[in-house]
């Protein structure tokens, strides 16, 4: 009973719980549809009252005709009152028309002078000018938004961008407005100046420089440009306004810089398209008020920090191009300091981000190489036009103005180095002779030298330190600043003599003074000093040889002779001194500089000879006491070694390969030793196939095994054994005729040149595995090298540069060495050099005709190169690309198969010891030493050194033989027409002379039978024999002197061999 009353209660309360929340979600829905229908009613008002607006506004605003003088004008205050009306409602999607009518309108009221109808009017009435103001502020600030939704690449959003910049320059001025030339209107021209200026200044503190940014890299930042010249006018005139304004204030000069200035190529687009805007822009001083502003060090930093990396040196490249626009005039008074100290400010700043490699984190820059920053797409465009922009930093005109003049009446008296003949020394009565011309010279006029410190001195530092900057800023524009700076030789000469001018030997002792205090050799004098050489190394590499031995115009031989010994000189000390950190000697920009232009002079001299004897030198090195000091590891013996090993004679240096060869085979065990001998490899070889069974045995035997002993057994033309003696003869002969066969032209691996050089064939490909055969070559001449062995094999001196790995040097020229290939080709391409019309008449193209087995074929030299013609300002280009192409790119890979075999026996570190291996492989290319080679010759037979026959045979050589006839006789022995490197003593096997009295399919050696038949007969009809593979003379006991002349001549001038015994 009492649970049913409980659930009766229960119910009922659940009940009255659903009722009520019935009742309140009804009166919320009551309240919702109440609030929908008010903000429905709401914005159905507001449709109506925004369309009555713009419906009011269409008929009131009325579309003006483009015939001025058919225009009618309504009301001022009218259209007022309908823009502010207007601008309550306007949707920039939707009222952009209507706007665009409105600024049309606006603009042309100001052409009427009737203050009723021009809209300026509004605000001489005292009731409207405050809101007035205000609404102008609106428009205007409406304007600069739109600006920043249009494309100037489309042709309707350029009209609407003229629109907008008309309406701005318009209402900032009162230039135009028609109403304030009437005489009682003057009077309200300094109000409405205020008033326009008012306007600028509420435009400025929105933004309005950032607009006019945005807006010029739209149009500007692009390959082809959109804006013509009222555009560009236009905002040149708006970016100038607050800045007249604010009187040139350090504030507005530093946002006009980094919004304006900084925009990429602006002063060149100005000066193509709106040359009055230049014209402006010198009228308001501009050029030197930036410098001024860029002298302060927190002012740059200002402008730096904002602008950072691409748009600094967009802001440099314009400042470079108005100082080029000014040349004449303000650019001589600010040169220097201001413009010298601003410029090198901004590429050190702009080098901050230059990175020396590629990684995530950088960016490939068009000038400035890989840089730490992205570029955006129109800062990319517009690039090609600021490289052109501070390429008028190293204008002739420019380099004049900054340094030229100055420097030339700095250098007015100085002497360039005394005159000395390149085939004479200073010895004897000559050298006596000039010591007391110089010591008479000393009494009359004592010379005085410029000190480091001094103003001038200082002025050509800081402004040689601007251009070295911007060698290592602008990476990508290398080539054109060295190229700028050397042209027509406007200063390079005149720094060489300013350099002679610090004192003797070109301030040997000031520079290394200065070094030993400055260590990190990055002060402005070191830099002066690294321009120059980095200039000359760029002139001396462009240089050909009728240039620098025949014309010597402005360097004569003597200057390159006195700089060669200054930078031999100062390097040398300045190693041995420890003046560098050998642990990063190699990256040190100094010593890279100075001694990239030496060894350029020393391999100049190597190929043509142009400095005295002993030149290289140097007289301070006791060789005994330098090799102590290598075996001690002394790093700047090392060094030095490693990078001027010309400094030390070639016979030492010669020593020294021989020592690291004998000490290498030591660490291989392949020397002999009193508890072993070295491990041989012995191969089998048919003479009629040598280079077949000597490349299928030795081609892939491993390298320690081919620098060990190699034994070879002979197989004859009736495939038996023949008898070897147990010597390296055997091998010797081996290579000699394995060499011979390869090098033969008929087998056209290698060709030779006209002067009969060898180099590699460009159709070796005729052969299936060419390349492997030119490695297997290269392996058999590095083991030639390797033992000592000397062959007589002239390589083209081009060939030797790349075998010896110096066309793998930055500054290397092609051309340089393009005679030794092709003399006719070196001589044809000088005449386009020095051709002096117009070289496109030559009709020539960046592609050669090659005729490759018959068939005529096209290469180009660069892509497209069929296409491309060769001009004046492309010819140095072709000339050195058709000597690359001839000399490396048609031999490329056999040159890589060659070397890749020649360095596997040699180390490549052993042949930086000699500027080309030539001597290593031929030997010395000296007269024969007859004195030598009979000091180390041996005697078989009976024969002995006071032998008759020997006598006569001494005799023979030393009288009755020339020095052509006796290179022969040394190659009928030796096989090799040139004496071994170190001398005779160092002949493998030794020189040796047998007595033979029969020929030599009977001659039984060295036997007592043999020695009692001497002097039996005479063996007048039998000619002198050698077996080249001893270097042994089988020399016939002959009873006349005259017999042995007689026979001797004819045996070495037929080279008969084993032929003709």
């Amino acid at each position: 009973m009492f649970h049913k009353a409980e659930n009766s209660k229960s119910s009922f309360l659940e009940q009255t719980k659903a009722a009520r929340e019935e009742r309140a979600l009804e009166k919320r829905r009551d309240e919702a549809a109440t609030l929908l229908q008010a903000n429905v009613r709401g914005w159905l008002t507001r449709i109506k009252f925004t369309r009555d607006i713009l419906n009011e506004f269409d008929l009131t605003v009325p579309d003006l005709p483009a015939d001025a003088t058919k225009r009618e004008f309504k009301p001022a205050t009218e259209i007022y009152h309908q823009s502010l009306r207007l601008l309550l409602v306007w949707r920039k999607d939707r009222d952009k028309e209507r706007f665009a009518k409105l600024c049309r309108y606006l603009v042309a009221t100001l052409d009427s002078d009737t203050p009723k109808f021009s809209y300026v009017g509004v605000a001489l009435n005292k009731e409207n000018v405050i809101r007035w103001i205000s609404h102008m502020n609106d428009i205007l600030w409406k304007c600069c938004e739109c600006l920043e939704d249009l494309k100037p690449e489309f042709a309707s959003d350029m009209k609407s961008i003229v629109l907008y910049l008309h309406v701005l320059v318009s209402f900032t001025s009162t230039n135009t407005w028609a109403v304030l030339k009437l005489k009682h209107m003057e009077v309200l021209k300094s109000g409405m100046n205020q008033l326009c200026a008012n306007l600028m200044g509420q435009l400025f503190h929105k933004g309005f420089y950032l607009t006019l940014k945005n807006l010029l890299l739209r149009g500007l930042g692009r390959v082809k440009i959109a804006f013509k010249n009222v555009s560009l006018t236009a905002i040149l005139t708006l970016s100038l306004r607050p800045l007249i304004a604010a009187n040139y204030s350090d504030k507005l000069m530093t946002i006009f810089l980094i919004n304006i200035f900084s925009v990429p190529g602006l002063i060149h687009h100005l000066q193509t398209v709106s040359p009055e805007s230049v014209t402006s822009i010198i009228d308001h001083k501009l050029f030197t008020r930036s410098l001024d502003l860029l002298s302060s060090q927190q002012s740059m930093r200002i402008v730096f920090n904002t602008l950072e990396g691409s748009y600094a040196l967009c802001l440099l490249a314009n400042l470079i191009q108005l100082a080029y626009i000014e040349r004449h005039t303000t650019l001589k008074d600010v040169c220097f300091p201001t413009f010298t100290v601003v410029v090198t400010a901004l590429l050190e700043s702009c080098q901050n981000y230059v990175v020396n490699k590629q990684s995530t984190l950088t960016h490939w820059h068009s000038v400035l190489g890989w840089f730490a920053q992205p570029m955006d797409s129109s800062l990319h465009a517009a690039m090609p036009y600021v490289k052109l922009q501070l390429q008028l930093l190293w204008n002739t005109e420019i380099i004049q103005i900054l340094l030229g003049h100055f420097l030339s009446e700095l250098v007015v008296g100085v002497e360039a180095p005394q005159a000395v003949s390149p085939t004479q020394s200073l010895s004897g009565a000559n050298f006596f002779k000039k010591v007391l011309e110089n010591r008479s010279s000393k009494n009359v006029v004592q010379k005085s030298y410029r000190a480091l410190g001094s103003p001038e001195v200082h002025r050509v530092v800081l402004i040689c330190s601007l251009y070295h900057t911007a060698l290592n800023t602008l990476t990508q524009l290398q080539l054109d600043i060295l190229t700028g700076l050397c042209y027509q030789n406007c200063i390079l000469y005149d720094l060489w003599l300013f350099l002679c001018s610090l004192g003797p030997s070109c301030g040997i002792k000031t520079f290394l003074d200065h070094l030993a205090i400055c260590t990190k050799c990055s002060t402005p004098e070191f830099q002066m000093l690294q321009l120059f050489a980095d200039c000359m190394s760029h002139y001396v590499t462009i240089l050909d040889d009728m240039e620098m031995y025949e014309q010597q115009n402005p360097f004569k031989l003597n200057d390159f002779i006195a700089l060669s010994n200054f930078l031999n000189n100062f390097l040398y000390r300045a190693v041995l001194g420890n003046l560098f950190d050998f642990k990063t000697i190699q990256s040190n920009p100094l010593f890279q500089s100075l001694h990239t232009i030496l060894m350029l002079l020393y391999r100049r001299d190597c190929r043509r000879l142009y400095t005295p004897p002993g030149h290289w030198l140097i007289k301070d090195i006791k060789i005994s006491a330098f090799i102590a000091d290598l075996e001690k590891g002394r790093r700047a013996s090392q060094l030095l070694l490693q990078t001027m090993p010309h400094i030390i004679p070639h016979e030492d240096r010669v020593r020294l390969f021989r020592k690291n060869i004998h000490n290498e085979k030591t660490v291989l065990g392949l020397t002999e030793s009193a508890c072993a001998s070295p491990q041989s490899t012995l191969i089998t070889v048919h003479r009629n196939r040598i280079v077949e069974d000597g490349y299928r045995q030795l081609a892939l035997l491993p390298t320690q095994a081919l620098k060990g002993v190699i034994r070879v057994r002979f197989i004859n033309e009736q495939g038996l054994d023949e008898a070897g003696i147990d010597q390296d003869g055997v091998f010797k002969e081996f290579l000699e005729e394995s060499i011979k066969r390869v090098f033969d032209p008929s087998l056209n691996l290698f060709k030779a040149t006209s002067e009969e050089r060898l180099y590699p064939s460009p159709t070796s490909m005729m052969h299936d595995n060419h390349l492997q055969l030119f490695e297997f070559v290269g392996r058999m001449l590095g083991k030639a090298v390797y033992e000592g062995i000397v062959v007589d094999v002239p390589f083209a001196s081009f060939f030797l540069s790349q075998v010896s790995g110096q066309t793998a040097q930055v500054l290397y020229s092609c051309v340089d060495e393009l005679p030794s290939l092709d003399p006719a080709l070196y001589r044809s391409l000088s005449y386009v050099k020095h051709y002096e019309g117009d070289v496109s008449d030559l009709d020539l193209t960046f592609s050669v005709d090659e005729d490759n087995m018959g068939k005529l074929v096209t290469y180009e030299l660069v892509p497209g190169g069929k296409a491309v013609q060769v001009t004046n300002e492309n010819k140095i280009n072709y000339i050195h690309l058709m000597a690359h192409f001839r000399m490396h790119v048609q031999i490329k890979d056999q040159t890589a198969a060659f070397i890749k075999g020649f360095r596997a026996i040699i180390n490549p570190d052993w042949l930086t010891l000699f500027s080309t291996p030539e001597r290593l492989i031929s030997g010395d290319n000296v007269p024969l030493d007859l004195k030598d080679l009979r000091r180390n010759c041996q005697y078989y037979g009976g024969f002995h050194d006071s032998h008759r026959v020997i006598g006569w045979l001494w005799d023979i050589l030393e009288k009755d033989f020339n020095e052509e006839e006796k290179a022969m006789f040394l190659k009928f022995v030796t096989s090799c027409s040139k004496p071994p490197l170190l001398g005779f003593a160092h002949l493998e096997p030794p020189f040796s002379i047998r007595c033979v009295e029969v020929g030599d399919d009977e001659d039984m050696g060295d036997t007592i039978e043999v020695f009692f038949t001497i002097r039996k007969k005479d063996p007048q009809n039998r000619l002198p024999t050698s077996s080249t593979c001893f270097n042994l003379l089988k020399l016939p006991n002959y009873q006349k002197k005259s017999t042995l002349r007689e026979k001797l001549r004819y045996a070495v001038t037929c080279n008969t061999g084993f032929e003709l015994s």
